[in-house]
């Protein structure tokens, strides 16, 4: 890891998801091998405030983690096939996270590419929370390492590049619940987006 990029705090990840989620754009999410790629994309999940999100209905196996400390990576199967990546938030036992939901590579381009053999432009090797996953390596077996800490080999860094000031805002992808918050966040224009909302907006604060 290079000696310029800084972990985030604990304190950083120890608020509401959307606010947390906003300011995650820009950051680095790092794997210990080299792998590195610029978070682009992500979206916000609130508990029992949140009917899309896995901890609404309270704390089971699966997804445990999300209860947990804030700033460890809660790691779910998605579909049967897919791996996603979260970073928890707020305060223990809330089952708040943060859905990374794509990268842009910045460093071991290499090891991803390998990663992902079948993908032929570089501009679809995280392009999606599945895909992002895979790009990194990560699957069940980092659920709850710790972001903070880098204990596993994998934690979400800052280069001193800030979160976009006006990053587009709009409704989440592939729930069928709570489909009216607009709790999914991108960098304008980015080619290393998954897909594009209509509309753009300064960051949401929530619902009361």
């Amino acid at each position: 890891m290079k000696s310029d990029w800084q972990p985030l705090t604990r304190s950083f990840y120890r608020r509401h998801p959307t606010l947390v989620a906003p300011e995650l754009l820009n950051k680095i999410l790092v794997r210990g091998d080299g792998r590195a790629g610029r978070i682009v994309e992500v979206e916000a999940y609130a508990g029992e405030e949140d009917p899309a999100a896995h901890s609404f209905r309270g704390m089971t196996p699966r997804n445990a983690t999300m209860f947990g400390d804030a700033g460890h990576l809660y790691v779910y199967l998605s579909y049967g096939v897919h791996w996603c990546s979260n970073a928890v938030c707020g305060e223990v036992a809330q089952g708040w996270a943060v859905l990374l939901r794509a990268l842009e590579p910045v460093a071991g381009l290499e090891l991803i590419r390998r990663a992902r053999p079948a993908i032929q432009r570089d501009r679809e090797l995280a392009s999606g929370p599945g895909r992002l996953s895979q790009a990194l390596g990560i699957t069940r077996a980092l659920d709850d390492a710790d972001l903070v800490t880098n204990d596993r080999g994998i934690c979400i860094v800052s280069d001193g590049i800030a979160p976009s000031a006006e990053p587009v805002v709009g409704p989440r992808i592939g729930i069928s619940k709570a489909i009216e918050f607009p709790w999914r966040w991108y960098v304008p224009d980015h080619d290393h987006v998954s897909a594009r909302p209509r509309r753009r907006s300064t960051p949401a604060k929530g619902l009361a």
